[in-house]
């Protein structure tokens, strides 16, 4: 028999929580993906990390209310709780998202320009 895994309800939802669970690179990005393509399986996450880590990571994220955890057979599918947290925390995913983009906007940019860079100086000599 499958055993269930515990969310907490929406009322149980703590803002410290939800924060701790959003502070870390690998759990933003998660919720990043989650946001833009909906439900998706455990599996598609492979690129960010090991099946361990990432198994601990979405713990958290459950366990704080981010996200939750459909099971079905031996697959696991993620969801984000956006009605939940949108609910209870209004405006508060949007803006989560919203500076985690710029913010990986910016990254992308600077890394370009560091690429460019090395290209040019690799010319030059």
């Amino acid at each position: 028999m499958a055993r269930s895994l515990h969310h907490p309800s929406r009322e149980q939802l703590a803002l410290s929580s939800i924060l701790e669970a959003l502070s870390d690179p690998v759990r933003l990005e998660i919720v990043l993906r989650l946001a833009d393509r909906g439900e998706d399986r455990c599996s598609a996450f492979l690129a960010l990390a090991s099946k361990a880590n990432l198994s601990y990571h979405f713990g958290r994220m459950r366990e704080a209310g981010v996200i939750r955890v459909r099971l079905d057979g031996p697959s696991r599918y993620m969801s984000l709780r956006q009605d939940d947290l949108e609910a209870r925390f209004p405006g508060l995913l949007a803006a989560v998202l919203s500076g985690a983009r710029r913010e990986g906007r910016a990254r992308r940019r600077r890394s370009g320009e560091d690429g460019a860079r090395r290209r040019g100086a690799a010319a030059a000599r």
